[in-house]
C-alpha cells in the first residue's frame, strides 16, 4: 500500500492531462459510434434500421458482460507498471485494427454483410473494453482525496469531450476529403488516422500517471466475492442504475441528431457544426464541475443538472425546424448541463469503491469501474435497439424523403423520449447515500486522513 500522504496529496498538473489523454483518445473511437455508427450502418452499409437496432442490442450484451470480467482480470493484474496502467500500452493495436474494420464495407451479400457487421463491431467493443475498463479504473487508484477525484474527472472529460469536438467537427469533412467521393473508403481512411492519433495518447497517459493505492495486504477475493461485494453496496446499485438510465437520455440525443439535422431540418451540412457545438458545451460543463462542487454537493447538483435537461429537452420539442439558431443554444445549454454528469458520476463510483472497502475490509476497483461501464453499456444498447425500432416502425427510410411519421418519430427519440428519462434520472439520485460527512469518515478509516 502506498503511503497514506501520497495518496492523499495534491496532483501534478501534467499527470491530470496526461490522464486526459487517454479520454481523447477514447473518443475518437467512442463518439464515432454515439453520432456516426447508426446513420453509417443504414445510409452508407446499407442495413435497415431495424436490422441496425437489432445488432446494436445484441452486440453491446455481448460486450457489456464483458466488462465484469476484464474488471476482474485487471485487478488481478500484478506487474512493474501497476494494475491498470500496462492495458493502456497493450489495448492501442487491437482497437486501432477494429477500428478499420468496423468501418469497413465488403462486398458481400446483404446476409455477409450483416455477418460481417457483428462480427467487426462485436470485435471492436470488445477491443474498447480491454483498453478502456483498465483506464477507468486508474482514477480509484491515482489519488484518494475526493476532491482531487473531482478534479481529476473533470480533467478526463474536458479531454474526452474536447476529442468529441474534434470527431464531430472534422469526421464529416474528413471523410469527404480523403474518401475523394468514394465515402466507403473515406470511413476506412478516417479511422486510420484516429487509431494513430489515439495511440499517441494512450501513451503519453500511460506514461504520465502512477498508481498509488493498492488492495488490502493479503486480499484474496473470488470473482463471485467482488460481484456479491458490489451487489451488497448500495450506492453503487444506485449510480448502476443511474448510469443505464442517463445513457438513454444522452444516446438517443447524440445518435438521433444527425437524423435531425438531415430529415428532419434538411440541413446534413450543420451536422458537424451541431455536434460539435454539443461537444464543446460538454467541455465548458465538466471543466466548470470543480468550481461547481465548491458550493454544492454532488448529489444535490447533478439532480439540479438533470431537472434542466428534462426542461431543456421538453423545449426542444417545440423548436421549428427553420429555427437553427434557437436549436444550438439550446443544445448548448443542454450539452453544458449534461458535462458535469461524467466528471460526478465517476468521481462518486471511486467513492464507492472506498465506501466498499471500509464496509468489506476488500478493495476490486476495476470492478467497480467496469460493472458501471457494463451498465452504461446496457443503456446504450437498449437505446440503439430503441431507436431503431421505432424508425422502422414509423416508416423510415434511408436516403429518402422521410413520412410525416417518421419525422416525427426522428423529432421523439431527440426530445420528448430524452426528457422522460432524464426525470427519471432525477428520482435515481435523491436515493444515493455519500455524502460529503459520510465520505470524511470513510477516508479517516481507511488513509487515517480526512477526504478534503
Amino acid at each position: 500500500m502506498t503511503s497514506t500522504n501520497d495518496a492523499q496529496k495534491a496532483l501534478p498538473l501534467k499527470e491530470k492531462i496526461g490522464y486526459a489523454m487517454g479520454d481523447v483518445a477514447s473518443n475518437f473511437y467512442w463518439r464515432v459510434f454515439d453520432v456516426f455508427l447508426f446513420i453509417f450502418y443504414t445510409d452508407v452499409f446499407g442495413l435497415s434500421a431495424a436490422a441496425v437496432g437489432t445488432m446494436m442490442l445484441v452486440t453491446r450484451l455481448i460486450d457489456a458482460f464483458s466488462d465484469p470480467l476484464m474488471g476482474a482480470l485487471a485487478d488481478r493484474t500484478q506487474t512493474r507498471f501497476g494494475k491498470f496502467r500496462p492495458y493502456l500500452l497493450l489495448g492501442i493495436i487491437p482497437i486501432a485494427a477494429a477500428g478499420v474494420l468496423t468501418f469497413t464495407v465488403p462486398d458481400f451479400s446483404d446476409s455477409g454483410k450483416l455477418i460481417w457487421a457483428y462480427a467487426t463491431y462485436i470485435f471492436m467493443m470488445l477491443a474498447y473494453t480491454f483498453i478502456n475498463v483498465p483506464y477507468g479504473a486508474l482514477l480509484g487508484v491515482v489519488t484518494a482525496d475526493s476532491q482531487q477525484r473531482t478534479t481529476l474527472t473533470s480533467f478526463r472529460f474536458i479531454g474526452a469531450f474536447s476529442g468529441g469536438t474534434l470527431v464531430a467537427f472534422l469526421t464529416p469533412e474528413l471523410v469527404n476529403l480523403l474518401g475523394a467521393g468514394d465515402e466507403k473508403l473515406g470511413w476506412q481512411l478516417t479511422m486510420a488516422c484516429y487509431g494513430i492519433v489515439a495511440a499517441l495518447c494512450f501513451y503519453i497517459s500511460f506514461a504520465a500517471t502512477k498508481e498509488r493505492i493498492a488492495p488490502p495486504v493479503n486480499q484474496r477475493s473470488t470473482i463471485t466475492q467482488d460481484i456479491k461485494d458490489l451487489i451488497s453496496n448500495k450506492p453503487w446499485l444506485v449510480l448502476f442504475s443511474l448510469a443505464l438510465i442517463i445513457m438513454l437520455t444522452i444516446t438517443l440525443r447524440a445518435s438521433t441528431g444527425t437524423f435531425y439535422f438531415k430529415y428532419y431540418v434538411g440541413r446534413e451540412d450543420l451536422i458537424g457544426c451541431f455536434t460539435a457545438t454539443y461537444m464543446l458545451a460538454l467541455a465548458i460543463g465538466a471543466a466548470s464541475t470543480p468550481l461547481m462542487t465548491k458550493y454544492c454537493d454532488k448529489k444535490p447538483l447533478l439532480m439540479y443538472l438533470m431537472s434542466a435537461v428534462a426542461i431543456l429537452c421538453i423545449g426542444f420539442y417545440f423548436i421549428p425546424a427553420t429555427s437553427i439558431e434557437l436549436m444550438f443554444v439550446t443544445q448548448a445549454l443542454i450539452g453544458f448541463c449534461l458535462g458535469p454528469k461524467s466528471p460526478l458520476v465517476f468521481s462518486m463510483y471511486a467513492d464507492t469503491a472506498d465506501f466498499g472497502q471500509y464496509q468489506n475490509g476488500r478493495r476490486a476497483t476495476a470492478m467497480t469501474f467496469s460493472a458501471a461501464a457494463f451498465s452504461q453499456k446496457l443503456g446504450g444498447a437498449i437505446a440503439g435497439a430503441m431507436m431503431g425500432w421505432i424508425l422502422s416502425g414509423m416508416g423510415y427510410v434511408a436516403n429518402q424523403t422521410q413520412s410525416d411519421s417518421s419525422e416525427m418519430g426522428i423529432v421523439l427519440l431527440n426530445t420528448l423520449i430524452p426528457a422522460v428519462f432524464a426525470v427519471i434520472s432525477v428520482w435515481i439520485i435523491s436515493r444515493y447515500s455519500l455524502d460529503e460527512a459520510t465520505m470524511y469518515k470513510v477516508n479517516q478509516s481507511l488513509h487515517g486522513a480526512p477526504s478534503s
